[in-house]
C-alpha cells in the first residue's frame, strides 16, 4: 500500500488511517488514503515525561486547582473585606487571587489548590519561575481569554507567554 505525502514540510510521523490517535487529525494524501499525523503525549515537545511526576498536568485538575483557589480568595473577600456587599466582593476577590497567585507561586511554586491536587508551576527549562514572570502570568489568567486558549501540549497562552508549564509533583 503506498502512502503520499501528508504535510509538505511536516517532518511528523504518519501512518495509514489508525483508530487510537491520542493527539491528532486526519486528513486525506494526494494518493486518496486516510492518513492521521501523531503528535506524540502531551509535554514530549517540551522534554518532559509521558506521566508520572514531572509530566503535564492533566486539565481537570489545573481547572479544579483554579476554582479552589478563586473560591477560597472569594470566602475571604466576602466575608472579611467587603462587608457583604457583593460588588465589592467580586473586586476584593479578584485582587486577592492575584496578590496569593503572585505571593504563592512565585516562592513556593505553587498555590493552595495546586498543592491540594498535586500540582505545581516550573519554568519550561526546569526551577522556578521569578515573580515578574508569575504576575504578568497572573494578569493574562485573569482576563481569561489568554487561560483558554490552548497548544497541543495543553498549555495556555498565558503559561506560554512566560515560559511555564504545570506539572505532577
Amino acid at each position: 500500500m503506498r502512502q503520499g505525502p501528508v504535510l509538505s514540510g511536516y517532518s511528523g510521523r504518519a501512518r495509514i488511517a489508525p483508530s487510537h490517535t491520542i493527539v491528532g487529525y486526519n486528513a486525506w494524501s494526494r494518493y486518496g488514503y486516510r492518513v492521521s499525523v501523531e503528535f506524540g503525549y502531551y509535554g514530549e515537545r517540551l522534554g518532559l515525561p509521558r506521566s508520572g511526576p514531572g509530566s503535564v498536568a492533566p486539565v481537570g485538575r489545573r481547572v479544579a486547582a483554579l476554582f479552589i483557589d478563586w473560591g477560597m480568595c472569594a470566602l475571604i473577600a466576602y466575608g472579611l473585606l467587603s462587608g457583604g456587599r457583593p460588588r465589592a466582593a467580586n473586586v476584593w476577590t479578584e485582587l486577592l487571587f492575584f496578590l496569593m497567585s503572585v505571593a504563592l507561586s512565585g516562592t513556593v511554586g505553587c498555590t493552595v489548590g495546586k498543592r491540594l491536587l498535586g500540582l505545581r508551576l516550573v519554568a519550561l527549562g526546569g526551577g522556578r519561575l521569578t515573580m515578574p514572570r508569575v504576575a504578568v502570568r497572573t494578569l493574562l489568567l485573569l482576563l481569561v481569554v489568554p487561560a483558554a486558549v490552548w497548544d497541543r501540549d495543553t498549555r495556555g497562552l498565558h503559561d506560554k507567554a512566560v515560559g511555564a508549564v504545570q506539572v505532577r509533583i
